[in-house]
C-alpha cells in the first residue's frame, strides 16, 4: 500500500497571492493530517518565494505523521536542514536551475552538489530522496550518490494529451520504478499529478508514497480538506 503526503505549498501559494497571513499552511497541516495524511511535504525555496522559514519550523513541531522537506542541495539549504532535521529531504533542482516544477534533479549535471548534500545530511541522521525525471541513468546515479529513495518526477504523465503519449509516459515511469526496485530504493511519485491520474498507476507496484499538492488543495477549495485528503488518501492506498 503507498503512503499518501500533503504538500502544503499550493496553501502558501493562496497566501502570498492575497498578501496575506491566511491560509496558514502550518494550520491547513492539522486540518490535513486529522484526515488521514500520511506525511506533509513542504518545498523551501532558496528566495522564500512561497514556504518561509517560519512556516517550516512551525511544521517541524507540529506534524504528528512525516515531514518531509524539499529543497536544492546548496550550503545555505543543506545548514537550514541541518538545524531544523526533517524526517526526510528530498533533494530537487535549484530555482535558478527550473521555471516552476518542468523537470527532476539532473544528476549528470549537478553530481558533485547532489552527492555532498546526500553525504552530509545522511551523516547526520537526515534519510535523503532526489526527485528524478523517470529515467533509468538518473535512477541508477541518484542510487550511487546513497540515497535511500527516489521521487519520480510525473510531468510526462501530466503532459500526455494522447493515449500513446499516456502510455509512453506509464512506461517511462514503470521502468524507472522496477529499476530502482531492483537496487533496493524506496520510490514516490509525484509533480503534476492529480487525482484523476492515480488509477494509472496501478498495477505498476513499488510506488511507497504519492505526494500531491495542487489537485487534492484545489479539491479542498470545494469539498473541504477533509473531505479532499480522505478522497486522495483512498485512491493512492489502493495503489
Amino acid at each position: 500500500m503507498a503512503e499518501f503526503a500533503v504538500k502544503m505549498d499550493p496553501v502558501a501559494a493562496l497566501r502570498s497571492s492575497g498578501r496575506r497571513k491566511t491560509p496558514d499552511p502550518v494550520a491547513a497541516t492539522v486540518l490535513a493530517e486529522l484526515a488521514g495524511a500520511d506525511g506533509i511535504v513542504a518545498h523551501i525555496r532558496e528566495e522564500r518565494r512561497l514556504i518561509l522559514e517560519r512556516d517550516v519550523r512551525l511544521l517541524r513541531q507540529t506534524v504528528k505523521s512525516r515531514f518531509i522537506l524539499e529543497m536544492a542541495p546548496v550550503a545555505e539549504m543543506v545548514g537550514f536542514a541541518l538545524d531544523v532535521k526533517p524526517d526526510r529531504v528530498t533533494l530537487v533542482p535549484p530555482t535558478a536551475k527550473v521555471k516552476g516544477a518542468e523537470g527532476g534533479f539532473d544528476l549528470v549535471v549537478q553530481r558533485g552538489p547532489a552527492f555532498d548534500a546526500v553525504a552530509t545530511l545522511q551523516d547526520a541522521g537526515i534519510p535523503v530522496g532526489i526527485l528524478i525525471d523517470p529515467d533509468p541513468d538518473q535512477v541508477k546515479l541518484a542510487h550511487k550518490t546513497g540515497a535511500g529513495r527516489i521521487q519520480i518526477h510525473t510531468g510526462i504523465l501530466h503532459e500526455s494529451r494522447t493515449d500513446q503519449q499516456r502510455e509512453k509516459a506509464l512506461s517511462s515511469i514503470g521502468h524507472a520504478v522496477k529499476l530502482a526496485g531492483k537496487l533496493r530504493m524506496g520510490v514516490g511519485v509525484g509533480r503534476g499529478i492529480a487525482m484523476g491520474m492515480l488509477k494509472y498507476l496501478n498495477g505498476i507496484g513499488h510506488i511507497h508514497e504519492v505526494v500531491m499538492g495542487h489537485s487534492v488543495i484545489a479539491h479542498a477549495l470545494l469539498v473541504g480538506m477533509d473531505r479532499a485528503v480522505k478522497d486522495a488518501a483512498t485512491l493512492v492506498h489502493g495503489l
